[in-house]
């Protein structure tokens, strides 16, 4: 019988110490497995469905009209976590291609030796890189694909921050102006899709600052029923065209 809580992997980043540990929540009787950055809960294996409809959403946004349908498309992903994003993008028989973008190569070796099971065969399939790197820094330099610098993706869905106000690291901020935004816009195709995830209700002046970049936006709550409140829990998905 496996323990009731493990600690999968632990190590110091430039961001602070980061751990995955797998625990049998005694409520659900099911193994969950959860990322703490320092003493901050980052994510749940409990709690992925608006990460899973960031990358639903995201893709539903790109053209499907008979004249602009595209049989092939290039994602990038920014924020790898525990992959669901990633995951239900290739879901999507449309993927062509998928690079993840990670700032901490600790996350991507838990998806290389397959520590997480809802995800195993991310890192192997034949579309997807795993690119360690910083997503911000790489928006605003030559290209989110560093052996195609210039590339244009059809769609970046992106999952870093904890809301575009909440950040990770001060450095993150100038992404979420206009002028950041623009810099992203530089690596999407034409009627290309932004799409970004926010633990927060949505915000009106994160809106506005879409409204000033792209044509149309549109901000999706994504409920989903939280088993220790006995309540529905709620993130926000934006998506931006």
């Amino acid at each position: 019988m496996p323990a009731r809580f493990e600690e999968l992997s632990w190590c110091e980043t430039p961001m602070g110490a980061i751990s995955l540990r797998r625990r049998t929540d005694p409520l659900l009787e099911v193994d969950v497995y959860e990322v703490k950055l320092n003493d901050e809960f980052l994510m749940s294996s409990l709690f992925t469905v608006a990460e899973v409809e960031l990358a639903r959403l995201g893709l539903a946004a790109l053209p499907t009209g008979e004249v602009d349908v595209l049989d092939v498309v290039d994602v990038v992903v920014g924020g790898l976590g525990l992959g669901y994003t990633a995951h239900t993008a290739l879901e999507d028989p449309r993927v062509r291609s998928l690079v993840v973008v990670e700032a901490l190569d600790e996350v991507i070796r838990w998806h290389e030796n397959e520590l997480l099971p809802d995800t195993a065969g991310l890192a192997s399939d034949p579309r997807v890189r795993l690119v360690h790197g910083d997503f911000f820094a790489m928006t605003s330099g030559p290209g989110l694909d560093p052996l195609l610098p210039g590339r244009a993706f059809h769609a970046v869905l992106v999952d870093i921050d904890h809301t575009p106000r909440h950040l990770l690291h001060p450095s993150h901020a100038a992404f979420y102006t206009p002028a950041g935004l623009h810099q992203l816009t530089r690596h999407l195709q034409p009627a290309g899709v932004f799409a970004l995830w926010s633990d927060e209700p949505p915000e009106a002046d994160f809106r506005e600052v879409l409204g000033q970049v792209f044509a149309n936006d549109d901000a999706h709550v994504v409920t989903f029923p939280n088993p220790f409140t006995g309540e529905n829990s709620a993130n926000t998905v934006y998506v931006a065209t």
